[in-house]
């Protein structure tokens, strides 16, 4: 059995950011054993990048790793051709085989950001689930009622409204708890929105008589907007963005959501992270330390305090008030649309009348805006507009 600090770590290993862990007292017994587990982490190469939200629970996976359990890092290069459904309410396209190969290609360098890539196994779950005969997978839909996959929140939703749900989407359920049989896992960690197919790995482990696995749900990260972290909504911030860009994205964050990213996205230890909360009672200087901690783990502290300068010099040194309304939007956005859909612009004609009128001041650079069709161009802003609005706008 371990010693009271080894029972320190565990706790902190199964608390922190954590949703639910099924079994507790399974997992909870493993862990104090010494027993090292098999930890299953399964990730879809959808798109080219990784978000802050997959990296913190990526982050739970590097705790794993940290305490000498085997990490089996299972790339869904079979499954994301064919698209999970999780927390989605319409039907997701099937990807192509190349676009998949691509972006499992930038995978490996975003993931050794968090993990000792060394130390990992690593597996493409084509190398089983192409080869299963159709009466393999007959056989393992037996795993599963209509019921049951009827029953999940979102396909319930979407039948409520009349939609169409495909059988492709009945069977990635299916797939992802196959890919936990075939790797033997003791445990799959992954974010609350994939319970169900976590549970799915369960009970296909024991539909073949295979010991049925634990279960991590991380806390869901909320995105810049305050909405669940994800690339669709397109308010994400990536593991792979410029330091200033990360930095920047930060410290737009709404205030309420300081805590939540010190926990979820810093290695900083939870009485350090209140001891940062207490000292520094001004949100942007919480900001400004959590902007530095972030940069820091996805590249290095000179690119942190190099980013935080910027900050300083970009924003802070030009007199912006307190009230300043605050924006993130796309890189090569219309400064016009982006003021419109903020409510700092009413229309097209007031803000013809405003740039016509020399009334928007380019703060950083001393300059009045002239052109109707200016666009952000890929960088920060700082806008006066008239003589009492003041705005910042962050490209994504």
């Amino acid at each position: 059995m371990g010693t009271n600090k080894d029972g320190e770590k565990i706790n902190e290993m199964l608390t922190r950011g954590v949703e639910e862990v099924f079994v507790l007292k399974h997992l909870e017994e493993a862990l104090l054993s010494g027993k090292k587990l098999r930890v299953k982490y399964g990730i879809d190469p959808t798109g080219p990048s990784i978000h802050l939200g997959r990296a913190s629970t990526l982050r739970k996976v590097k705790a794993f790793q940290d305490a000498g359990h085997q990490i089996v890092l299972v790339v869904g290069d079979f499954t994301a051709r064919i698209g999970d459904p999780s927390d989605k309410l319409e039907k997701r396209p099937m990807l192509s085989r190349e676009k998949v190969e691509e972006n499992t290609r930038e995978y490996e360098a975003l993931l050794g950001k968090i993990l000792d890539l060394n130390h990992v196994e690593i597996r493409l779950n084509s190398e089983w689930l192409s080869n299963l005969r159709f009466d393999e997978v007959a056989d393992l839909a037996e795993s599963f009622s209509v019921q049951q996959m009827s029953a999940r929140r979102n396909f319930k939703d979407r039948m409520e409204r009349g939609e169409e749900i495909s059988l492709r989407e009945f069977l990635y359920p299916l797939m992802q708890g196959y890919d936990s049989f075939a790797v033997r896992a003791d445990v799959e960690i992954g974010g609350f929105d994939q319970l169900f197919n976590l549970q799915a790995g369960r009970a296909v482990q024991k539909h073949y008589g295979q010991p049925e696995q634990d279960i991590i749900t991380t806390e869901m990260l909320p995105g810049t907007d305050g909405r669940k972290m994800s690339t669709s909504w397109k308010n994400v911030i990536n593991i792979n963005d410029e330091p200033n860009d990360m930095f920047g994205k930060i410290m737009s964050l709404d205030d309420k959501l300081i805590n939540n990213y010190f926990i979820l996205c810093t290695d900083l230890s939870s009485p350090d992270i209140e001891n940062i909360i207490k000292k520094h009672s001004n949100p942007r200087d919480q900001k400004m330390i959590l902007g530095k901690e972030i940069v820091a783990l996805y590249h290095n502290k000179e690119a942190g305090d190099a980013a935080e300068a910027v900050f300083i010099k970009t924003f802070q040194k030009k007199e912006m008030p307190d009230n300043t309304k605050e924006f993130i939007a796309p890189a090569e956005s219309f400064l016009s649309d982006v003021l419109i859909d903020g409510g700092i612009v009413p229309s097209k004609s007031e803000w013809k009348r405003l740039v016509e009128g020399g009334a928007v001041h380019d703060v950083l650079n001393k300059t009045v805006i002239k052109d109707l069709r200016a666009t952000l161009n890929n960088k920060p802003l700082s806008l006066k507009i008239g003589k009492k609005v003041f705005v910042k706008i962050i490209p994504e």
